[in-house]
């Protein structure tokens, strides 16, 4: 009986113990808890405003529109209003432009050879107007053949070529008709209209660049509509037009536009309001 009392002793003795142990690890515990608070909730975002997306500046520059559609914009470089080539000069020696101006329209002199803006541009938007004679003979390259060399650097031989052609009912090569970046891109699409009507470009060219050592930096691009119509959509040029052989970039700066006098037997074609904007 003594034995089996001691027993029943310790065995109170020792719950007491963890009872007393564990009440001071409770107070120890609420201490601690008091003396470092939680850290407090981060304070909710405010609720997005429409205000918070809305851009005030810079604001863009005020250009008063053309009359019409195809007329010149307030900030529009005029090229030819029907009047004289002062803008322009022979491609092959910067003398004064020898096609000639009649009734309002400039008409290709083949003789005398191709003819480049006096200014040389970098970036731009391009308005120009051509009619093939509506009595054109030929067939496939030999028939309203020209060219609107979008850049064409020093000597004025090459650069990079938007064709001018009669893509009416003339079949020809895809990347060789009009609307097509020579040899390079086939249009989207083939909006010509009958020989003796006027056709259209408007045309967003972006220039390329070029590292100091010569390497490109970055291509060319061209979008274009032709009579309102999408043929070139931000296409990129593999380099230089080239009848022979792989296009390829060569360094330039900002470079005249040149509009080519083809040697084909078929009768000249015209041009006429042709304007540009610089885009920065």
């Amino acid at each position: 009986m003594l034995v089996r009392g001691v027993s029943s002793l310790n065995v109170m003795r020792t719950h007491i113990a963890i009872l007393l142990a564990s009440a001071t690890l409770l107070i120890i515990g609420r201490s601690v808890h008091a003396q470092n608070p939680p850290a407090p909730q981060a304070s909710e975002q405010p609720a997005p405003k429409p205000e918070d997306t809305e851009l005030w500046q810079p604001e863009p520059k005020i250009v008063t529109p053309g009359t019409e559609c195809n007329a010149p914009p307030s900030d529009a470089v005029i090229l030819f209003d029907g009047k004289n080539l002062d803008e322009w000069v022979s491609a092959k020696d910067k003398s004064p432009a020898k096609w000639i101006v009649d009734g309002g329209v400039i008409t290709v002199n083949k003789a005398a050879g191709d003819i480049e803006t006096r200014r040389s541009f970098r970036n731009y938007q391009l308005h120009i107007e051509w009619k093939v004679p509506e009595n054109i003979t030929g067939s496939s390259q030999a028939r309203g053949n020209s060219g609107v060399f979008l850049a064409s650097p020093p000597p004025g031989t090459g650069g990079y070529e938007l064709q001018v052609l009669d893509s009416y009912n003339n079949k020809t090569y895809v990347n060789g008709q009009a609307g097509s970046i020579y040899k390079q891109s086939i249009p989207l699409a083939n909006p010509t209209r009958k020989p003796g009507e006027w056709q259209i470009y408007d045309v967003v060219w972006t220039a390329p660049t070029f590292n100091s050592d010569g390497s490109l930096k970055t291509p060319a691009f061209v979008t274009a509509f032709f009579n309102g119509v999408l043929v070139q959509n931000h296409f990129e040029l593999k380099g230089d037009t080239k009848y022979i052989g792989k296009p390829s970039y060569k360094k330039h700066d900002a470079a005249p536009i040149r509009l080519q006098a083809h040697g084909d037997p078929s009768l000249p074609i015209s041009f006429r309001n042709i304007w540009l904007r610089e885009i920065e």
